[in-house]
């Protein structure tokens, strides 16, 4: 019986047969050459223990085929060849001895039938053993993990389909080799640490990496199992091997991943929070609150809800630039702790979230520890509605300093407009005194013509009427600039009235009379017969006339050609239009656009305030101010003024 095993049973490969019966291949002599040579020594022993004389238990050898035919594993050789051995043992005795003789010789027959019947009998009970491991063999070579077996001394016998498809070295190859220095086992512990556990408990279970024929590394869970003999010593061991190269690189970029946030998390300027709102979201399905409305309705109810739900907001973590912003000392432990209590953004938060809104921003106020509250702005993540998770993470940034800055600006806006006022205003007073200085002198020079028509020998006193009369006029006149002053300065409505357009143009003219002479220009006005009267305040519109001539008369001051100034007043539809056209050198295309702007100006000493003011003026009065120019060809200023009605 011995001799039909090999050293290392489990290293020979069952192949199913047909009959059920498991059948082995011999590594030397093929089954049917078993099979031919068991009937041939069975025919060979049958001759001599007939034909013999030979007195002995011949029918014993009997015995030899039967152990033959074993190793074709199949039960039916063996049954075969032990009932013919049996059978050819009994006509052997019968033919040479008969029925009546009884003696020696039948002893050594029922030995000889005994031997077969139990060699035969061992050959099935090891059949069946062999049979059992084969069974379990093909089930380790049907297994989706890495199998092999090994001695103590770590040499492989036994090596599945899978490990050969998986580490790229066949069944041949692998057995006999030291696993360790086959597979380059690298382990958890130290290899001697982990023999200990295993001789300890029978078994031992980790994770290893191991190295393919191809050098790809793979990351096993490996289970150890310690099969010990009758006498307690170590005999083999097994070993299965899963692979989870895939999910241990998933772990480690996961980890990777979450060192990398982390990173992120404390080293940020930007304070970072995170937030448990599982028990507010059982809250508000406690209250049957599901949608953005029925949560308006219930805080609309019940006000005092809310503080509620902000003590359910549980803080789970503070990077340090939050903890930062809020000051030293203990973790909150809800928002209700970090919120004013007139603080809107919660509610509104909550709002979005109950919409479905994946984040909500705003800005908003956080108490620090010492109680003063920081300005923030505040972007808040939530996670999917039907997602069961309550995770919420809160950005903050500090806007102290922007806050600060927003009042330094205002600040210095209100100082720039009161300069800009200051410097309107005087601008203004420069050109309304110049305004008032022409009825001045028309006073004075009337007041002289006056007292010279007295004063001679035969006083003319018609003339002195006349200039009388003038010098009350021109008297009221200055009163009126003075009052239109007063009135401007004091926020008064202006009073709106009836004017004249070529009225309005020769006054300006009579202001500018002395700038116009001493400029040179030449002055053309052009005016239809009859034009509709406009209506406006008359000082106001009479200073955007004086600025756009003044203007003119500085644009051609510089210029050695003639000087011409062109005024055409002409009625458009229903609205009466003035062009103030001269011959000067043009506006840059750059400047065009930007010749309205406040504090834009190509003069030297100017403020560039006069025509946004002017602008202003004629919009305030329902008309509009456009120019047209051409570099080198002059410029064009139109005045569009709405006609008054009839009723005015």
């Amino acid at each position: 019986m011995a001799a039909s095993r090999s050293k290392h049973p489990w290293a020979r490969q069952p192949r199913p047969s047909g009959g059920g019966d498991v059948e082995y291949a011999h590594p030397i002599i093929p089954a049917t050459a078993l099979r031919v040579v068991a009937c041939v020594l069975v025919v060979a022993i049958f001759l001599f223990d007939t034909l013999s004389t030979l007195e002995g238990a011949v029918a014993v050898l009997y015995v030899l085929p039967v152990l033959l035919v074993a190793g074709t594993g199949r039960r039916g050789d063996i049954i075969a060849v032990a009932v013919a051995a049996a059978g050819l043992t009994l006509c052997a005795y019968l033919d040479t001895h008969g029925v009546d003789h009884v003696g020696p010789q039948t002893v050594r027959a029922v030995v000889s039938l005994v031997a077969i019947a139990i060699s035969a009998l061992l050959a099935l009970q090891n059949q069946r053993a062999v049979r059992t491991l084969a069974d379990q063999a093909v089930l380790l070579d049907l297994s989706h993990d890495m199998i092999f077996v090994r001695d103590p001394a770590g040499r492989i016998g036994f090596w599945n389909r899978t490990a050969e498809e998986v580490y790229g070295w066949r069944r041949e190859e692998a057995t006999g080799q030291l696993a360790d220095v086959l597979l380059q086992t690298r382990y958890p512990a130290p290899r001697p640490q982990i023999e200990a556990e295993l001789l300890a408990n029978d078994r031992w279970e980790g994770l290893l990496a191991q190295t393919t024929r191809a050098g790809r590394t793979l990351w096993l869970e490996s289970r150890w199992v310690l099969q010990r003999d009758r006498h307690g010593r170590p005999l083999r061991v097994l070993e299965t091997h899963t692979d989870v190269s895939e999910r241990q690189a998933a772990h480690t970029a996961l980890v990777q991943s979450e060192r990398r946030y982390r990173r992120m998390f404390d080293g940020s300027r930007i304070g970072v929070a995170e937030q448990d709102w599982s028990a507010l979201r059982a809250e508000l399905a406690r209250h049957g609150v599901s949608t953005a409305a029925a949560l308006q309705a219930q805080l609309q109810a019940t006000p005092q809800a809310l503080a509620g739900y902000r003590r359910l907001a549980r803080m789970v973590g503070l990077n340090p630039a939050y903890r930062r912003l809020i000051g030293d000392g203990a973790m909150p432990t809800s928002l209700d702790a970090l919120l004013a209590s007139d603080d809107a953004t919660f509610a509104a938060s909550l709002a979005a979230f109950m919409r479905g809104e994946p984040f909500y921003e705003g800005e908003t106020g956080i108490v620090r520890s010492d109680g003063s509250v920081v300005p923030v702005l505040f972007t808040i993540t939530f996670p999917a509605r039907h997602d069961g998770d309550g995770s919420v993470l809160v950005f903050v940034v500090d806007i102290s300093e922007r806050k600060q800055a927003e009042a330094r600006a205002l600040a210095a806006q209100a100082e720039l407009a009161h300069a800009s006022r200051v410097a309107t205003l005087g601008e203004l007073t420069a050109s309304l005194a110049h305004e008032v200085n022409q009825p001045l002198m028309a006073v004075v020079t009337n007041g002289e013509a006056g007292l010279r028509w007295l004063r001679r020998p035969q006083p003319v006193l018609d003339e002195v009427e006349q200039a009388i009369e003038r010098t009350i006029a021109e008297g009221r006149r200055a009163s009126g600039i003075v009052k239109g002053v007063r009135d401007f300065l004091g926020k008064t409505p202006a009073a709106h009235e009836r004017l004249s357009p070529a009225r309005l143009v020769d006054d300006a003219l009579r202001l500018l009379q002395h700038e116009l002479e001493q400029t040179g220009v030449e002055v053309q006005v052009q005016a239809d017969s009859t034009l509709p009267p406009v209506l406006g305040e008359r000082i106001q519109l009479q200073q955007v006339l004086v600025n756009l001539l003044l203007n003119a008369c500085q644009a051609m001051s510089c210029q050695a050609n003639a000087r011409r100034l062109h005024i055409r007043l002409q009625q458009r539809q229903d609205m009466v239009c003035i062009e103030v056209t001269d011959s000067g050198p043009g506006i840059a295309d750059e400047h065009l656009e930007r010749l309205f702007e406040p504090f834009f100006t190509t003069k030297p000493q100017g403020m560039g305030m006069g025509l946004p003011i002017c602008r202003t003026t004629m919009e305030g009065h329902g008309g509009r101010l456009d120019v047209q120019s051409t570099p080198g060809a002059g410029t064009c200023f139109t005045l569009l003024f709405a006609t008054a009605p009839e009723t005015a």
